[in-house]
């Protein structure tokens, strides 16, 4: 099944998938049972129940206990596969409605974890194995998004004109998919200080990510990447033979695809190249805490500061409206697409990614223009306001667009419209989803989407600890 979704609208489904009892929070007439009965959860973390009786306890509006009662461990209910391989720790994580692993969505879905690594040793095994597995894909295919469990496993899209593995379960490249990885080791070092897992097969992973973003730069060709397929959705393919539309090699990296998994219009995704100067520069000082080849590290940096310059040369465009903002994609020809897509990363998460800070005048005046009427996948209507994209349609917000201004806003009455708009988005289901209808949140896409549970639920304890008076 494709993972593009048709719209839903029986808002009682997912309670219906993964009704059962919970330990951690008691049933209302309000708030059903939705979580999945023990016995059927694919993994089991103390801390994690820990810090769900701690929320479920201390937060006085139910309906938001409820809801990270339901999203904080739904990856771990839903979503897991832990074993060891060769006595090393191997994780796969499918992406819930599908039976594949993402490079992208896997390491977003365990980030919410990563804070409680050091209070529970299985769950730090869990994601070491999240590391070990992602490597071995990239090693396998780097233009690859999305992987099966069964290496010999053959794709429902095995017709697409690319260079279709088994194994591989869809080949859209998109330079997310190898940035997320490396921010998930990163961080995975940084709460833990364990360095064991960055051996020789993640440090040849690594370099194959340096290989590839230098290839995607096509300074002298093409690069060995091109992609079609036989659809009706035109947002599925790439134009002139599978390559996209030309680009005039300026430093940046070319992204056939968003992360909403559409093709580009023009290749230079300014997003995902600002996510490559964050990835790049923590793959170099993660080379160096292990000692790793110090030439490679170099190269890393090098690379990072030449898109950064890029950036700043050929991203900013001047609105006649906002003043000086960052494009959504150009061409360094001169073409530029003023937009931005729900999915992260997108213009309005970057500070979320490290990549810009909030305070970054250029950034201030894209927030105001992508949170605007001037952003053509900006919506708003009776029950929610925010951003969506091609994938799904108009007037369909994600949540994730709205989780995004939550987590890049230092303003309280901002944060609580948005846990206000997302309290009311589930339709039901006591669950975030893919999207959901402007005027009606029991219209939305994917019942089973983990990636967007896991980040409304780090929003949730990051208001919990930073602005708990705004979860009354």
């Amino acid at each position: 099944m494709e993972r593009r979704s048709f719209v839903q609208k029986a808002g009682l489904l997912t309670a219906a998938l993964f009704s059962g009892k919970m330990l951690s929070f008691a049933a209302e007439p309000d708030f059903p049972l939705v979580r999945r009965v023990p016995a059927l959860r694919r993994f089991n973390s103390k801390v994690v129940e820990n810090v769900i009786n701690e929320f479920t306890s201390k937060v006085k509006n139910k309906e938001f206990a409820w809801l990270f009662n339901n999203c904080f461990p739904n990856t771990l209910d839903t979503s897991v596969t832990f074993t060891d391989f060769e006595g090393r720790p191997d994780t796969f994580i499918s992406s819930g409605d599908a039976d594949a692993m993402w490079l992208r969505d896997s390491s977003a879905q365990v980030w919410s974890y990563l804070p409680f690594l050091r209070k529970d040793k299985v769950l730090k095994d869990l994601v070491a194995g999240v590391i070990n597995r992602q490597a071995k894909y990239i090693l396998k295919d780097p233009y690859a998004s999305s992987f099966f469990n069964d290496p010999t496993k053959t794709s429902e899209f095995k017709e697409d004109l690319t260079n279709m593995l088994p194994g591989v379960h869809e080949r859209k490249w998109e330079i997310d998919s190898l940035c997320y990885p490396i921010r998930l080791a990163y961080r995975y070092w940084q709460q833990t200080k364990d360095t064991s897992h960055f051996d020789a097969n993640w440090q040849e992973a690594m370099k194959t990510v340096l290989k590839t973003f230098k290839e995607q730069q096509r300074k002298d060709n093409d690069g060995p990447y091109h992609f079609q397929r036989a659809t009706a959705w035109a947002t599925d393919s790439l134009a002139l033979q599978g390559f996209g539309y030309p680009v005039k090699p300026v430093g940046l990296i070319c992204s056939a695809f968003r992360p909403g998994e559409d093709a580009t219009i023009f290749s230079f995704l300014i997003p995902s190249n600002f996510f490559a100067v964050v990835s790049l520069r923590q793959a170099a000082e993660l080379f160096r805490v292990i000692k790793a080849d110090a030439k490679v590290a170099d190269e890393m940096d090098a690379l990072a500061m030449e898109v950064r310059q890029a950036l700043q040369k050929y991203a900013i465009i001047e609105h006649e409206t906002h003043g000086k903002i960052f494009a959504y994609e150009i061409n360094g020809l001169g073409s530029y697409s003023l937009m931005d897509d729900a999915s992260i990363p997108g213009l309005l998460a970057l500070p979320y990614l490290g990549a810009v800070s909030m305070g970054d005048p250029v950034y201030l005046n894209t927030r105001k223009m992508v949170l605007s009427a001037d952003n053509p996948f900006f919506y708003k209507g009776k029950m929610a306001e925010g951003i969506g994209g091609p994938h799904i349609g108009k007037n369909m917000v994600w949540p994730m667009s709205i989780i995004a201004r939550g987590l890049t806003s230092t303003d309280e009455d901002e944060i609580k419209q948005c846990l206000t708009m997302l309290q009311k988005s589930h339709g039901d289901t006591g669950f975030m989803h893919e999207s959901f209808h402007v005027d009606n949140p029991k219209q939305y896409t994917r019942a089973s989407f983990p990636w967007v549970n896991s980040l409304f639920a780090e929003f949730l304890w990051k208001t919990y600890q930073e602005h708990p008076n705004l979860l009354t």
